[in-house]
C-alpha cells in the first residue's frame, strides 16, 4: 500500500519540478550555500549573515570567480590550467610598475593623473592575451599537453612577477585604479538601488522574450504561474542583495575622513552606506559576456562541442588548433582582470599575490558542475562554486579554524562534490 502511496507523489514531485524547468544541480548547489551560510552564522552568534561581512565576502570571492569562468572553458575542452594564479602575479606586478615606475619616468604621468587606470589595464590585458594565446600555441599547434604547458608557466610567470619587482611590494597604487578592488569604490546607496532596479527590469524582460520566443516557435512554455513565481524569486535575490550591501555603513571614522579630505565636517547623524562594490560589476559584466559567448555565439559552440566529442567537431571543419589558442587567450585576459581586482583590493602588489588561486579557480568550476571529461560546465555554476569555496574559507576564519586545516576541509569538500556530481550524472542519465 504505501509503495503505490509514494510512487505517484514522486511522479507528481518531477512533473512539479518538469513544469518549473528548474536545474536540480543548480538547486542543489544553491541549497548547499544556504546550508553553509546558515551554519555559520550559528556557530558565530548571527555575525557570518552580517551585511559587513556579506559585503567582504562579495569582494574576497570576485577574483577567483572571474577567472573560473575562463576555466569552465579550459576544462570544458579538456584541458586544465595550472598556471592562472603566476599569471595573475605577473599581470598585477606588471601594472604595479607600469603605474609606479614606468609611466612616471617615460610619459611623466604620476599618480591620480587620469590616463593612468586605463593605459595600466590595456597593458595588463595584452600581457594576460599575449601569455595565454602562447600557452594555446603550445597546447594546440605543438601538442604539448595543457598539464605540461601550465605547470611549466605556474613556475616561469610566478618567478617573472618576482623579477619584475624584485620581490618587493608596490604601492601604493593609483586612487582609481585601487576602486576597482571592492571597498574604496561602490555605487553608494541610491546608486546600487539604481543598479538593482536596471538589472530586476532586464531579468524579467528576458523571461517575458524567452517566453513569447517560444511561443513564437511553437514550444511548450511554461504556465503562467510558474514564470510569475519565477520572476518574484528573482526579484526578490536581485533586490534582497542590494538590500543587504546598503545596510552596510560606512564607519564614522571613514566619513570624518573623507569629509575632511573635502574640506568639510561631517553633519550630526549624518550616515552613508556603502553599496554594491565595482569589483562586483566587473564580475557581473564578465558573466554576462562569457555566458554570452557560451550560449549564444559561434565560439561558444565550437567549443562545447570540441569538449564533447573533438574527433567529429574537427571531422565538421572546425580548427581545434586555433580553438585552443583562444580558449587560452581568453582565460589570459580574465586572468589580467583578476589581477586588477586583486591589487586593487589589496591597494599594492605583493609578492604572493595569487598564490594557490590555480587551485581555487579550477575547485570552483568543478564544484560549479563543469565536468572534467569536456563537453560540460555553466559560467554561473563557477561563480556559485567560487562563493561556495570562499564561505567555506571566511566561516572557518570566523569561527577560528587554523589555515591548514581550511584547505584540508575544502579538499575533502572538491572530492565529495566531484563524487556527488558523479552519482548524479549516473543517475539522471546526464553526460
Amino acid at each position: 500500500m504505501s509503495d503505490a502511496t509514494s510512487e505517484p507523489t514522486r511522479t507528481q514531485s518531477r512533473n512539479i519540478f518538469d513544469t518549473l524547468e528548474v536545474d536540480t544541480r543548480l538547486l542543489g548547489m544553491i541549497g548547499a550555500f544556504v546550508v553553509i551560510a546558515l551554519f555559520f552564522n550559528f556557530v558565530t552568534d548571527g555575525r557570518f549573515l552580517t551585511p559587513r561581512n556579506v559585503f567582504n565576502l562579495t569582494i574576497q570571492t570576485v577574483s577567483v570567480a572571474i577567472m573560473a569562468t575562463g576555466m569552465v572553458f579550459v576544462i570544458v575542452t579538456r584541458h586544465i590550467d595550472l598556471s592562472v594564479g603566476a599569471l595573475l602575479a605577473t599581470c598585477s606586478a606588471l601594472m604595479a610598475m607600469t603605474q609606479t615606475v614606468f609611466l612616471p619616468n617615460i610619459l611623466g604621468l604620476g599618480l591620480e593623473h587620469p590616463l593612468i587606470v586605463w593605459i595600466t589595464i590595456l597593458i595588463g590585458l595584452a600581457a594576460g592575451i599575449l601569455i595565454g594565446c602562447f600557452h594555446g600555441y603550445l597546447v594546440g599547434f605543438l601538442t604539448i599537453p595543457a598539464f605540461i604547458v601550465t605547470l611549466g608557466g605556474l613556475f616561469v610567470w610566478r618567478n617573472v612577477a618576482w623579477f619584475q619587482t624584485r620581490g618587493q611590494t608596490i604601492g601604493p597604487l593609483d586612487d582609481n585604479f585601487q576602486s576597482l578592488g571592492g571597498i574604496g569604490g561602490t555605487l553608494g546607496e541610491t546608486g546600487s538601488w539604481i543598479f538593482g532596479g536596471i538589472c530586476t527590469v532586464v531579468a524579467l524582460w528576458g523571461l517575458f522574450a524567452a517566453r513569447r520566443n517560444k511561443i513564437g516557435h511553437g514550444f511548450p512554455v511554461k504556465p503562467m504561474w510558474a514564470e510569475v513565481l519565477l520572476g518574484a524569486i528573482v526579484t526578490g535575490a536581485i533586490l534582497g542583495f542590494v538590500a543587504i550591501l546598503n545596510n552596510y555603513e560606512k564607519p564614522a571614522r571613514v566619513l570624518q575622513r573623507e569629509f575632511e579630505a573635502r574640506g568639510a565636517v561631517v553633519p550630526e547623524g549624518y550616515t552613508e552606506a556603502y553599496g554594491i562594490p565595482y569589483s562586483v560589476l566587473i564580475l557581473i559584466a564578465v558573466a554576462i559576456v562569457m555566458t554570452m559567448i557560451a550560449t549564444r555565439t559561434r565560439l561558444g559552440r565550437y567549443i562545447f562541442a570540441a569538449g564533447g566529442n573533438p574527433e567529429a567537431t574537427s571531422l565538421a571543419g572546425v580548427d581545434i588548433r586555433w580553438l585552443t589558442v583562444k580558449v587560452f587567450a581568453i582565460m589570459g585576459a580574465l586572468c589580467a582582470i583578476s589581477a586588477v581586482v586583486a591589487s586593487a583590493r589589496l591597494t599594492f602588489h605583493t609578492n604572493d599575490i595569487g598564490t594557490l588561486d590555480e587551485l581555487r579557480v579550477i575547485a570552483a568550476a568543478v564544484i560549479g558542475g563543469t565536468a572534467l571529461s569536456g563537453g560540460l560546465g555553466t559560467i554561473h555554476g563557477a561563480i556559485l562554486g567560487a562563493l561556495i569555496m570562499q564561505s567555506l574559507q571566511s566561516g572557518m576564519a570566523m569561527v577560528g579554524v587554523d589555515a591548514p586545516f581550511q584547505n584540508i576541509v575544502v579538499g575533502i569538500v572538491l572530492v565529495l562534490a566531484v563524487f556527488v556530481d558523479i552519482l548524479y550524472r549516473k543517475r539522471t542519465g546526464a553526460k
